[in-house]
């Protein structure tokens, strides 16, 4: 069961998402016991990446309120999950959490691999919330089970998303620096001491920081992301920068603004407004933030992408306009569904998504092919069946090339009849890019001149 579901759920992944990158991936050792420890912003979209991208096995310990329900406890029961009893869950028993950890440091001391979110529970916070001591006593028991000689390693791995609560946004898996665990000495059934939990579960911390963004206000990152912006659009050139290279950019940044802030709130605040002020204008033009590089207007390459998308666009109407026609009233309903359900919980909003849209669109491929096969008989049916996924994903690639040839002509529309108001936006563009980095030398500069531990 696990062979057949890890495919499809790799390729729901791959439809909900736009662009997924997995970075790091050569560090996790390719044998032994292996513990690795996540942070938790998405629901079960979390899960689902580690389980169909790592390059190891995994068997992960989730809230036991998911294996009562219908479709999600089947799925979490053949990828072999481990039930873990919250206080926080109706209807709870914690004794049974003896049982748990005995199942883990079981599959740990055969040298499996096992998954935990050690901050409990999926959050929108802007930073990690207060680990559960957990993992580390789980971590603990088994290293100190394990034969002499074989370690038991922890790999920190950072989920990112761009915008999670979005269809067809990124996303980065990133797989840290794995370390191993300290072997204590631990008696038959007894717990590890508090002080070697406390201390690993800091160093868990520590990890999982390294690894994942962190501000002390959600709007630093909408702050930091706009920054980002603007130098994803510079001029050196159009081509969009990784993944993993926009997630160390954002850490980067983040962590430049945290000593601006402290050390010139006026000069951050200013900044703060000036980046506000220009995604406004930028916004009110109708542009998006990429197509501000007057140099991408004036290459052979322009032709070029407006041929190949006119082609598009023509050949794939028909296709398109049929998928819409299918598609249109069930991505509708799961829209509905979604809000309805989390009521905007935004940690929440992409499960609810995917799980919806995973039995609205099969529901609505087979009442289709039920009414063809009434109609034409059941070798019509066998025709369209495959036909109707193949519908909606050539409309959604329409889709996606019309938005962005309707963004392209505005924006060389008004590169064209509006030239000064274009270029206003670019030389802004241009001068905050240049206030950051002369901000971010400032910053260096300070670092250098401080001892090693207060830098």
């Amino acid at each position: 069961m696990r062979t057949l579901l890890t495919p499809l759920l790799r390729l729901v992944l791959r439809i909900f998402f736009r662009r997924i990158e997995v970075t790091g991936a050569e560090r996790v050792p390719r044998e032994g016991p292996v513990i690795f420890v996540l942070n938790h912003p998405n629901g079960l979209i979390d899960p689902a990446f580690l389980l169909c991208l790592a390059p190891r096995r995994v068997s992960f310990l989730a809230k036991a309120p998911l294996f009562s329900m219908p479709v999600i406890g089947a799925i979490a029961r053949a990828f072999e999950a481990i039930p873990v009893q919250r206080r926080q869950d109706a209807g709870s028993d914690l004794a049974k959490n003896a049982q748990t950890f005995e199942t883990a440091r079981a599959v740990l001391v055969r040298g499996g691999t096992i998954a935990i979110f050690p901050e409990g529970t999926s959050h929108s916070d802007p930073k990690l919330r207060p680990l559960k001591t957990g993992t580390a006593r789980i971590a603990l028991g088994a290293a100190a089970a394990l034969p002499q000689g074989l370690a038991l390693e922890v790999v920190p791995a950072g989920l990112y998303y761009r915008t999670k609560q979005t269809f067809r946004s990124v996303a980065l898996l990133h797989f840290g620096d794995p370390f191993p665990v300290e072997r204590i000495a631990i008696q038959t059934g007894a717990e590890p001491p508090a002080g070697p939990v406390q201390q690993l579960t800091d160093r868990l911390a520590s990890a999982l920081r390294a690894v994942t963004l962190e501000a002390e206000e959600a709007e630093v990152h909408g702050l930091v992301a706009r920054a980002q912006r603007v130098f994803s659009t510079a001029d050196e050139g159009p081509a969009p920068v990784s993944l993993e290279d926009e997630f160390a950019q954002r850490r980067r940044l983040l962590a430049g603004y945290e000593v601006v802030r402290h050390r010139w709130p006026e000069r951050a605040a200013a900044l703060r407004g000036r980046l506000e002020r220009h995604a406004a204008a930028v916004a009110a033009a109708g542009l998006d933030p990429k197509q501000l590089a007057p140099q991408s207007y004036e290459s052979i390459s322009v032709i070029t992408y407006a041929v190949k998308s006119a082609l598009f666009l023509i050949l794939g109407l028909p296709v398109a306009l049929v998928g819409l026609l299918v598609h249109y009233p069930a991505y509708r309903v799961v829209g509905w569904v979604a809000t309805g359900m989390t009521k905007e919980k935004e940690d929440a909003l992409a499960t609810v998504k995917l799980l919806s849209a995973a039995l609205l669109f099969p529901v609505t491929w087979g009442a289709i092919v039920f009414a063809v096969w009434l109609w034409r008989g059941p070798w019509a049916a066998a025709l369209v069946a495959p036909a109707l996924p193949l519908t909606g994903y050539v409309a959604l690639q329409f889709a996606e090339r019309l938005d962005r040839v309707i963004g392209a002509t505005r924006a060389l529309s008004i590169f064209l009849f509006r030239r000064r108001a274009f270029l206003r936006l670019t030389a802004e563009r241009r001068a905050i890019r240049e206030e950051i980095l002369a901000l971010g030398r400032e910053v260096d500069a300070v670092a250098g001149s401080l001892p090693a531990a207060q830098a």
